[in-house]
């Protein structure tokens, strides 16, 4: 990730948390929004990740602060993993993300979400989750399964098929039951 993403991503994250950009802001959602706070240190770790001395001294400093976080907040999200901008984390606790899984931009994670592997079967894999996602508390997601732009997924939904763009799936195992998709769950995406 280069200097010009890193800032882009953090600028849509914050807007989508705070919903202005200032330095005040910033350092207000870094210090008191847990949320973001997590999705920073994740993204600073990312950034830094590879980089040869000095940065990667500062890679350390960060994946510890980012480790400690995830430990005292209850989330697991990978710098490994490949996030677009606008990440909201609004209640951030008891999230589990596979390092390898895909989320697209403007995707919302309730909590206790788990979006993680399957080793076996014909979804062996992982999930790739597109622009647009809400995902809603307690929902888990796993396997090579796809879910399009603009899905919405239910409370304590689990996701073993792939989820058409604009489908709301809900259940266990979850079934599409609308096409009505996330309009008006996911907010500030005019970064």
């Amino acid at each position: 990730m280069d200097h010009a993403t890193f800032r882009q991503f953090v600028r849509a994250d914050l807007w989508r948390e705070a919903g202005r950009w200032s330095t005040g802001m910033f350092l207000k959602a870094v210090l008191l929004h847990a949320g973001f706070k997590i999705v920073f240190w994740t993204r600073l770790c990312a950034y830094l990740h590879g980089k040869a001395f000095p940065w990667s001294l500062l890679f350390v400093v960060a994946r510890v602060v980012q480790w400690r976080l995830s430990r005292k907040v209850g989330v697991a999200l990978s710098y490994r993993c490949r996030v677009g901008p606008g990440l909201l984390l609004s209640h951030p606790t008891g999230i589990v993300v596979n390092e390898g899984a895909v989320i697209g931009a403007n995707c919302d994670l309730s909590q206790h979400v788990t979006i993680g592997r399957s080793n076996r079967g014909q979804r062996a894999g992982i999930p790739k989750i597109g622009n647009d996602v809400y995902i809603g508390p307690g929902a888990v997601i796993f396997g090579n399964v796809t879910v399009g732009d603009g899905a919405a997924i239910g409370a304590n939904a689990v996701v073993t098929r792939d989820v058409p763009a604009s489908g709301v799936a809900v259940g266990v195992p979850a079934r599409i039951v609308s096409q009505s998709g996330s309009a008006g769950y996911i907010n500030r995406t005019d970064y």
